[in-house]
């Protein structure tokens, strides 16, 4: 068990990031068992084609049989949305003896895959990078735009759960091995079943946490020396590569026509256009033309959250696609906050 503890001061300076880095390098696991993710067998199989030449057999010796990965390749990101080359860049930065001390960790108890063991460790690191980053290019860079709305969208969630029940609230869905425990002067977070195991107190260092669409269960550094920090699966993946379903409503598609029809049944969860734009596969200024009218006749409601407007369905709408009468944050009356999408150290 892995163990976060964090006083006031660092859960006032808890704060969400996205790691561009961080999803290349965790995409690596579906490229070596794409079993592991079935959510994923749609991308996999569209950027299998793609890689060419590159060196497979380097891209999946990086990660072991645990399906463990090397710290020195998921760096803590620094701002918000650090672009690939800026964490790239840290990576370049990782003095030898710390690229030697972290892949052993992550291969452990194994011995080190053979094309690990050809080189220098300064030049299998930049041997790597150059590798990382055409593999960047051709497997994650294409996508990074829904990628990063889906991860959006999850942050955005847990700032409301985080806005109404505090720390407890903003794990208590996350993901099935998080535990918050708080006492009222502290709070620890437990990071259960994961490789290894240690206790780290954040002393002032806040915790940051970035959603991932890659990752299948929370990844906290393998090692107790970085500042606390987690890497978690994001909630939406399911929806990440599959197309919008068709409403089946057919009486409620001839009063709306088909676009507002669909928009409504996404509607179900507070979503801001860019998003509700990513799902139907349309451009922004389309979806909000088609919100106004929606929220003009009183079937759409609209609140700020953060840099975003959010839209949901009214109880109304909800009563005219046959789901109920929605009176609170969460949906339909009698349930709770939506339930994450479930997807199980680096």
């Amino acid at each position: 068990m892995i163990s976060f503890e964090l006083g006031v001061e660092d859960l006032a300076d808890t704060r969400f990031a996205l790691s561009p880095l961080g999803e290349t390098v965790l995409s690596l696991r579906i490229l070596r068992d794409p079993g592991i993710s079935a959510l994923h067998l749609p991308w996999y199989r569209s950027v299998l084609p793609r890689l060419g030449a590159l060196d497979r057999e380097l891209l999946r010796a990086l990660v072991a049989d645990r399906l463990t990965l090397p710290d020195f390749l998921t760096p803590r990101p620094t701002v918000f949305e650090p672009s690939f080359a800026d964490e790239l860049a840290v990576v370049r930065r990782t003095p030898p003896s710390t690229v030697t001390r972290d892949l052993l960790a992550a291969h452990s108890p194994n011995p080190l895959p053979h094309t690990l063991l050809t080189e220098e460790p300064a030049a299998l690191r930049d041997r790597i990078c150059a590798l990382l980053a055409a593999y960047w290019e051709l497997a994650v860079r294409p996508f990074w735009p829904q990628i990063r709305l889906v991860a959006e969208a999850d942050m955005t969630y847990r700032a409301r759960q985080l806005a109404r029940g505090g720390a407890r609230m903003l794990f208590a869905d996350m993901h099935p091995q998080l535990r918050w425990e708080d006492d009222g002067s502290r709070g620890v977070l437990r990071i259960h079943r994961t490789i290894g195991g240690y206790h780290t107190k954040a002393s002032g260092r806040g915790l940051l946490l970035a959603p991932s669409v890659f990752c299948h269960k929370p990844a906290p550094p393998v090692g107790p020396d970085e500042p606390p920090w987690l890497l978690y699966p994001s909630r939406g993946v399911a929806t990440l590569w599959s197309p919008t379903p068709d409403p089946t409503d057919a009486a409620l598609v001839r009063l709306l026509g088909a676009p507002r029809a669909r928009l409504l049944t996404l509607l179900a969860e507070p979503r801001s256009t860019a998003e509700l734009a990513r799902r139907l596969r349309v451009t922004p200024s389309a979806v909000s033309q088609h919100l106004r009218v929606l929220y003009d006749a009183g079937l759409a409601t609209r609140a700020r959250q953060g840099r975003h407007v959010l839209y949901r369905r009214t109880p109304s709408a909800d009563a005219l696609t046959g789901t109920g009468t929605g009176t609170g944050p969460g949906g339909p009356a009698g349930q709770g906050a939506p339930k994450s999408q479930a997807s199980t150290s680096r």
